[in-house]
Order: structure tokens, then C-alpha cells, then sequence
């Protein structure tokens, strides 16, 4: 069978790898053709474009880059045309996968929607849209299944969320060698997730190194995004007590104390590491002014909102500076405040159901086709 897969971030890079590999294992003839990034790339399969082409973030840089985007949307259209797939995959990306569904639904290419959009978020009335050109949704959040079935009436599949099969699965990391091999010491490490997009990286950054000389007993470590070069963080390394590891951010949480994180997957990610974090978000600022008239979410983390409490300190624009970042971080090394926390992330992890959502999903689409 012919398989096409739509992935527009480095998660989604992430989660379409690993059901590429659940895929091939059903049906060991897939032909399978995909935007995504190295992970997915590895898997095998036809790489057409990187992600790294399509990271615009917020109302304002979608703006101005919208010629691009709308290049892109055409370039994919005439892509499936020419492949002729069995079936279409969307994992993410809503903005640019919504628009090819549509096309796509109206040419008769069964359509798969593997992580839905975030539309109890906003944007709820894409409800519609969602009912009208989607055959399957494969739901990762527990409470989207109440969402999507009671207050919408639409069928989904919750298949549990694909993270914990990618950090159980992965090879353990000594952490002795991980630090002979990175020149890292014997203090606890504080790694720093501050996006994968240059916008987010470029406002954090700056805010989270601002901190690393009021923590001496501590090593600060940068977790370089796989979509972006080291040529880009050379600016902010001008600090020799700060190290800089690129793409195994993984590896890095495995072995850290503590993070400060940017809002979005890392957040969840760093929690299923069992590691305690503080959640930092300032974006550009014509979109948040946007944004927070229209989303009305308690939460950004995806942590707290999952357990629908404020577990995670969130520092949002404003309040994301170095002095609260310091406030926060601090807390978070408290060891009482720690072991609670660790806690709360085991219900988490109960919460998000077992392993094995890749191969679920691989099941339904395959057995669907």
C-alpha cells in the first residue's frame, strides 16, 4: 500500500517515525512518502520536505510568510496527485494539514488524522471542518475523547500518547559516559529546552542564561533543536560555564536535575523524565495579544492541563524574566518540593494509558485501507 504522512515539527517528526516503523511491520510492502525531518527520514521512505521549510510560529510570522505557505499547500497538493496514495496521514500541524484534508477529502483519499488539533484549545468551530474531511481521528489526551464524542458527537480512537513508547524504548544512557563525552562535571545538571524554532529560542534564551551565575553549584546545558545549526547558538554561548549539546535532548533529560522548558511537547516530555521543571513561554508580541483574547485554556503546559491543576510553575510573557525564572527554579530544587512533584508526574504517566499508540494506530489504518 501507498502511504503519504504529513508531519510540520520536529514532534511530529518524532511520532510519524515511529509509526512509520509500526507501519512497515503491518504491512511490510508500505510505500511510504512523507514531510518530516530526520527521524522519519531514518525510518525510511521518501523525505519530500524538511520541516525546517515550514516552522512559522504565531498569528504575525504566519502573516508574513504567508506567499510561502500557500507555495507549500500547492507543492503538496500536486505531490499527493502525482504519488497517488491509499491513504493520507496528518499527524499535527493543523494550520497547513486542515487545508490539504479538505482537498483531499473532495478527490476521494481516505484521510487519517494521527494527533488531533488542539480545537478545545480554540478555534472550536473547526469541529466542522474535522467532521466533514476526516475519516479517522486518532486522539493522545485523554480528555479529547470526552471532547470530540460527548460534546461533539464525533468518533475518535484514543490510542494513548506516543511519547511514553518513544522514551521507554529508547537505549538508556550511562550517565558517566554522557558526561565524559559532553565535558560535563560531577554537578547536577539544569538543562535549558528553549524551543525548536529560532523566534521562541531568540526570547528565551536570554532569559534563562540571565539566571546561570545565581546557580554556582549547577551546570547549565542548551539542548540544541535537531532543525536548527550550531552556527545559530554560537551567539548566546558567550558563557564558558554553559555547554551546548545538539540534538539528544533525550539523552540530556535522562541524566538532569531540573529544566527550564518552553511551552509545548518538551513540557510533557521532561515530565515522563520524571525531571522537575519551570514552563516558559514569551512569544512575539502582536500574536500573544492575540492569542490570549481567543484562547481561554486555564494552562499552556501540557503537563497541567492534563491534570487539570497547576503542577508545573508557568512563567507567560511578562512574568517570563530572569528573576522569576530564578524565583521558580529555585523552588524546584527545594528537595520537599521535589518528591511531591514526582508524584504528581507518576499519575501523569497513568493518566496517558500504556505503550504501544504507534502500533494501534498502524493497526486501524491498515486494517481500514
Amino acid at each position: 500500500m501507498k502511504y503519504y504522512i504529513i508531519a510540520g515539527e520536529a514532534s511530529g517528526d518524532l511520532h510519524g517515525s515511529n509509526l512509520m516503523k509500526a507501519l512497515q511491520k503491518e504491512d511490510p510492502q508500505a510505500n511510504i512518502r512523507f514531510w518530516g525531518g530526520d527521524l522519519m527520514q531514518q525510518a525510511g521512505g521518501v523525505l519530500v520536505k524538511h520541516y525546517r521549510e515550514l516552522a512559522f510560529m504565531g498569528f504575525a510570522e504566519v502573516l508574513f510568510n504567508l506567499k510561502t505557505i500557500l507555495n507549500n499547500i500547492g507543492f503538496c497538493k500536486n505531490d499527493i496527485e502525482k504519488f497517488q496514495p491509499d491513504v493520507l496521514i496528518f499527524i499535527d500541524y493543523p494550520g497547513f494539514n486542515m487545508r490539504i484534508a479538505a482537498w483531499a477529502k473532495k478527490k476521494g483519499i481516505p484521510t487519517h488524522y494521527y494527533i488531533s488539533p488542539q480545537i478545545w484549545a480554540w478555534k472550536e468551530n473547526r469541529i466542522k471542518d474535522i467532521k466533514r474531511d476526516f475519516d479517522h481521528l486518532y486522539v493522545i489526551l485523554p480528555f479529547e475523547k470526552d471532547f470530540f464524542e460527548k460534546k461533539h458527537q464525533f468518533p475518535v480512537e484514543f490510542v494513548g500518547h506516543p511519547l511514553i513508547d518513544a522514551i521507554h524504548q529508547r537505549e538508556q544512557v550511562n550517565p558517566e559516559l554522557f558526561k565524559k563525552e559532553h565535558q560535563l562535571d560531577e554537578r547536577p545538571i539544569i538543562a535549558l529546552l528553549p524551543g525548536s524554532r529560532k523566534q521562541e529560542i531568540s526570547k528565551l534564551l536570554h532569559e534563562m542564561l540571565a539566571i546561570v551565575p545565581d546557580f554556582p553549584d549547577y551546570q547549565f546545558v542548551i539542548a540544541g533543536a535537531p532543525g536548527q545549526d550550531f552556527a545559530f547558538y554560537e551567539g548566546f554561548l558567550t558563557n564558558p560555564a554553559v555547554k551546548f549539546i545538539s540534538n539528544k535532548t533525550y539523552d540530556l533529560l535522562s541524566v538532569s536535575h531540573a529544566a527550564l522548558v518552553t511551552s509545548g511537547t518538551a513540557t510533557l516530555e521532561t515530565a515522563l523524565f520524571k525531571v522537575p521543571e519551570v514552563v516558559c513561554y514569551k512569544g512575539n508580541w502582536a500574536s500573544y495579544q492575540i492569542a490570549k483574547r481567543i484562547i481561554t485554556l486555564k494552562y499552556i503546559s501540557l503537563v497541567n492541563l492534563i491534570m487539570d491543576e497547576p503542577v508545573v510553575a508557568e512563567l507567560i510573557q511578562g512574568e517570563c524574566n530572569s528573576k522569576r525564572i530564578k524565583e521558580e527554579l529555585t523552588t524546584i530544587l527545594n528537595p520537599s518540593y521535589r518528591s511531591e512533584l514526582l508524584k504528581k508526574y507518576n499519575l501523569l504517566e497513568e493518566k496517558l494509558g500504556g505503550e504501544g499508540a504507534s502500533e494501534k494506530v498502524a493497526k486501524l489504518i491498515v486494517n481500514s485501507i
